[in-house]
């Protein structure tokens, strides 16, 4: 049973008094909290007592702020990638990110930027840092998610910071400095069609020019980009183990991250085999006779040396010279072009897919989409609606013609 007891006690600046709670934890353990209002002691004791009867009160909470908690989970998963347990440094960097730009943002506390000063990339000045773990509630990260949301931040962004915030505080659970993780099952909504990605591929009029105007090495990468849908991150880890010539099949089990860190994709949906076009087998073949990289084991589009091309350099001093090469030659053709980068080459792919009236099911595995929510939200309006109009037609004769 918690008690509350009155202290006064006089000093030279006068007379003083204070509402100190006494209480015991589920371990035997005498606690003891001051607070200068009777109403905030009366109120805490409340909230003790329920948790001392849930199991749930956990002395560190109230001492122990989320900031805190933020650097005991860094630290964790800084020792985690020291032993290669699963976290790259594309992740880690993501998520100190959003532990020191929104979630507990201080630029006297930050971490170095790259020019060895201590400071933030983002501004945002409505962080819970300084929240004590015992204070945080649903209401605090709902407010939080709000402010976010406010400060311009997507839908995308805003649920990767909240679930980031979510496995600082089951870290903190794990560490027994909480006993809840009121983050868990905080939803992020947008606004009406906010989150919409209805995708408009470029028109095979603009691949074939894009193609046509690229020299014999890059032209193999942009069919192959262009047939099998591949993310960028599969495309640079692809080995030539990988491909399946004589069967017509590319099989996709890793990915490389802007770091280039080799890892498996990042969920069993990434996992998958997709057939290859007699075209583009025949056009591997070639390149792998060509390459000077052929092993099993060596990368089917290598940087110079044999390791993993850099993503962004190959879009700048190869592919946009490409594009603008296609551009004039279509515009001297009288014809429009609009330039994409690479990730529409995976667009492409999947809207021949749809095309050729494989079914939603197929191309989102096709795809490596975690769900067919995914592939219809993103693609749902390239697919043919013809043949159900007609069935509807026919269900509606046969059924509704008569008044029936």
């Amino acid at each position: 049973m918690a008690t509350i007891t009155k202290r006064n006690w006089t000093n030279k600046s006068g007379t003083h008094q204070a509402w100190v709670l006494n209480f015991m934890d589920a371990n035997g353990v005498r606690h003891r909290e001051q607070f200068d209002k009777k109403r905030d002691a009366e109120a805490r004791r409340t909230e003790v007592e329920g948790q001392i009867g849930k199991g749930t009160y956990r002395p560190d909470a109230t001492t122990t702020t989320v900031k805190a908690a933020c650097e005991s989970y860094e630290k964790e998963l800084s020792g985690r990638k020291k032993r290669g347990e699963k976290v790259t440094q594309e992740y880690f960097d993501n998520v100190t990110g959003h532990m020191w730009n929104y979630i507990a943002p201080a630029v006297t506390d930050a971490p170095k930027a790259k020019n060895g000063q201590k400071g933030r990339r983002i501004t945002f000045d409505n962080g819970i840092g300084d929240k004590k773990l015992a204070q945080l509630t649903a209401r605090n990260v709902t407010e939080f998610r709000d402010h976010i949301r406010d400060a311009g931040v997507g839908i995308v962004t805003t649920r990767q910071i909240l679930g980031t915030l979510s496995r600082v505080l089951q870290h903190a659970i794990s560490k027994d400095l909480v006993a809840t993780n009121v983050a868990k099952g905080i939803r992020v909504i947008g606004k009406r069609n906010e989150d919409a990605k209805k995708i408009v591929p470029p028109s095979k009029d603009v691949i074939s020019a894009v193609i046509k105007a690229a020299d014999a090495d890059f032209k193999i990468k942009l069919i192959f980009a262009a047939a099998s849908g591949l993310r960028a991150s599969e495309f640079h880890a692809l080995r030539w183990s990988h491909l399946d010539l004589k069967e017509g099949s590319v099989t996709v089990e890793t990915r490389v991250d802007s770091k280039r860190n080799e890892d498996t994709t990042k969920s069993t949906a990434g996992l998958r085999t997709i057939p290859l076009g007699a075209h583009v087998v025949k056009a591997l073949k070639e390149w792998r006779l060509k390459t000077s990289f052929k092993k099993d084991d060596d990368l089917v589009f290598p940087n110079s040396l044999g390791n993993f091309e850099n993503h962004k350099n190959m879009r700048s001093r190869v592919l946009a010279p490409t594009l603008a090469k296609a551009e004039s030659a279509m515009k001297e053709a009288g014809k429009p072009f609009k330039a994409f980068g690479w990730h529409a080459l995976r667009h492409f792919a999947i809207s021949t897919w749809i095309e050729a009236n494989l079914t939603p099911k197929t191309v989102q595995t096709f795809a490596g989409h975690s769900s067919l929510s995914v592939t219809m939200d993103r693609y749902g309006h390239l697919f043919p609606s013809d043949d159900h109009r007609h069935a509807m037609d026919a269900i509606a004769s046969s059924i509704f013609a008569n008044g029936a």
